[in-house]
């Protein structure tokens, strides 16, 4: 006897039936799950104007964030854009932008690239993932690049990496400090080779600011990963961090995979970061400022007016 007769065999009516009426039983069960349509309408509504804290779960009126956009539940810190982060920063009045038109090319043709960013600067407001200029900060003259988070989660392209370097060299040629606040998915992806290329770049260009003397400040914001993680986020003379930001190369899933082992719980935050030694302090977002004056003041800068 063939093998498929014997198992015609063995095979009762009563086990087709059984597995007639179990596979009914899935079929009903998954008719009757509900759709992705009924899912997001049975979640949460956030009226116009409010947001939703993703830690304490409390709505919030936006304009209760402040401009410092801190959660008053649970102070959690919500993402500021590049725009916003100035005004925390910078004295009233006093940023002067550096490179204000400079855009991304599209080096390797890559499709949908260039439509991509142009819908991303209508939406963002921003013409590419970081800020540059100089300002006062509590009356020091400093250089000062902000990354942008709403610009393609920051990631870091041709633009980024020449506006960095020219700040810079701005900061070297002017004798001045500089702070660089990071923010970032990584490299660009759709620039390939080129938006490697920035780590260099921008890294030859701090060891230039170095060699004359002068300071460095980062500032670590979340996210802070990737290539940004790997050049010149870590390589200020004074890295700060916000609490419980984002800090690494690459994720979580892929070490693990890689070491076959499992990580930390608060393996990749500012917290984890700070008890290794990889930043020097984190510090509450309402005194960044007051900080980066102390910082400036202790380093010898002088006051524009003294």
């Amino acid at each position: 006897m063939s093998l498929i007769d014997n198992l015609k065999d063995r095979l009762k009516v009563s086990d087709v039936e059984g597995l007639k009426k179990k596979a009914k039983a899935i079929k009903d069960i998954v008719s009757n799950k509900p759709g992705k349509n009924e899912a997001e309408e049975k979640k949460e509504e956030v009226p116009a104007g409010f947001i939703k804290c993703p830690d304490c779960g409390n709505i919030i009126e936006k304009k209760d964030l402040g401009k410092l956009r801190i959660c008053p539940k649970c102070a959690r810190l919500f993402r500021l854009n590049a725009k916003d982060r100035i005004k925390t920063i910078a004295d009233e009045g006093s940023f002067e932008e550096f490179d204000v038109n400079m855009e991304a090319k599209d080096p390797l043709n890559f499709p949908g690239y260039p439509e991509k960013v142009k819908q991303t600067q209508t939406k963002s407001g921003s013409k590419d993932a970081v800020r540059t200029g100089v300002c006062t900060i509590g009356g020091y003259r400093t250089v000062l690049a902000v990354m942008d988070s709403t610009f393609m989660m920051g990631s870091m392209g041709s633009v980024v990496g020449e506006k960095i370097t020219r700040a810079f060299e701005y900061a070297c040629d002017k004798s001045l400090p500089i702070v660089v606040f990071t923010c970032s998915g990584g490299a660009r992806m759709q620039e390939g080779i080129v938006s490697l290329m920035q780590m260099a770049k921008v890294s030859s260009a701090v060891a230039r600011h170095s060699d004359k003397g002068l300071l460095y400040v980062t500032v670590l914001t979340d996210p802070t990963t990737g290539g940004v993680t790997a050049s010149y986020a870590m390589l200020g003379d004074i890295i700060l961090s916000e609490p419980k930001a984002l800090i690494g190369f690459a994720g979580r899933r892929v070490i693990e995979g890689t070491i076959k082992q499992k990580l930390p719980d608060d393996f990749q935050t500012a917290e984890f970061s700070l008890s290794h030694g990889f930043c020097d302090a984190i510090v509450e977002r309402e005194k960044l400022r007051g900080v980066l004056k102390r910082i400036l003041k202790l380093h010898g800068y002088k006051k524009e007016a003294e």
